[in-house]
């Protein structure tokens, strides 16, 4: 099991002074956000090549670090149509250059579930659930030609709200080029937290042969007012089963790339080397 960490965790650099950084910690690779992370070089839509591609990709490497995953956390449901033709675009072309840089994942939130609210107080999710679909199936398409995977995350709070929910859009657009980022503290809010045990559960059974990435960090109460959900805190230092979510990761996915969230770049280290004592 690699840990690794998002490369923006110790600021948006210039690339050279971004990977030494990142090469004091103790991590196997990054989630690399181009924009969030580097500073010194223009990532946007229509800039990527091999070359820049390989370039960033040989740095990282320098200092012993992997490119796990490209970070492109685009809004698949946006309301605004050019604005989220923009989005697939960028995302399609992470896809494109994926394998340039050392990967085959890029990854992606699914959209506020309540975007289309003001648009039909009654039919609002199933709006935003139909337009999910067209863009998954649209990225999916791609992903295929390159050889690479839509990661796609489930929030609680997000048009993919629950294991079930993943579970269908894998059903619906079925393409074995879309994976799943499971961060199973992002699935848990004051209704279903009581019984976070068995939503990780439910995620395993439903999804645990999609998963193409984790994400690692802890909760604790009280819930936030704003969103129900609980306070992200860095792992081991909350109510969550650290222990016993790795051990199932491990028998589901060996191996699997692990990217710990809601830690300082000063504590991550420990954080590592707790983490390696309770996978061993």
């Amino acid at each position: 099991m690699a840990f690794g960490t998002l490369a923006h965790k110790v600021g948006t650099l210039p690339l050279l002074q971004l990977t030494q950084k990142l090469g004091e910690l103790d991590i196997d690779f990054v989630q690399l956000a181009l924009s969030k992370a580097i500073g010194d070089i223009d990532t946007s839509l229509g800039k990527l090549s091999p070359g820049l591609a390989n370039h960033i990709a040989e740095q990282f490497d320098k200092q012993g670090i992997r490119i796990g995953v490209l970070g492109c956390y685009i809004n698949p449901v946006h309301p605004d149509p050019v604005q989220r033709r923009y989005e697939i675009d960028r995302f399609k072309e992470h896809l494109r250059f994926a394998r340039e840089f050392g990967t085959t994942i890029v990854a992606t939130e699914t959209g506020d579930l309540t975007t289309y609210r003001h648009q039909d107080a009654e039919r609002y999710e199933e709006i935003g659930w139909s337009i999910l679909r067209s863009t998954v199936e649209e990225l999916a398409e791609e992903a295929e030609k390159w050889g690479a995977y839509v990661g796609l995350e489930p929030v609680c709070t997000h048009t993919l709200t629950s294991p079930q929910k993943m579970k269908r859009i894998i059903e619906e657009v079925p393409s074995s080029h879309i994976g799943v980022v499971l961060d199973p503290c992002n699935l848990f809010d004051r209704t279903n937290f009581e019984r976070r045990d068995q939503v990780v559960n439910e995620s395993f059974e439903l999804f645990g042969d999609r998963i193409v990435l984790a994400h690692l960090k802890d909760v604790v109460t009280p819930f936030k007012e704003s969103d129900g959900r609980p306070k992200s805190v860095k792992p081991g230092t909350g109510v969550f089963d650290t222990a016993g979510f790795l051990h199932k990761l491990n028998e589901y996915k060996p191996f699997v790339d692990v990217s710990i969230e809601d830690t300082d770049a000063h504590e991550m280290n420990e954080v590592i080397h707790y983490l390696k004592g309770l996978s061993k």
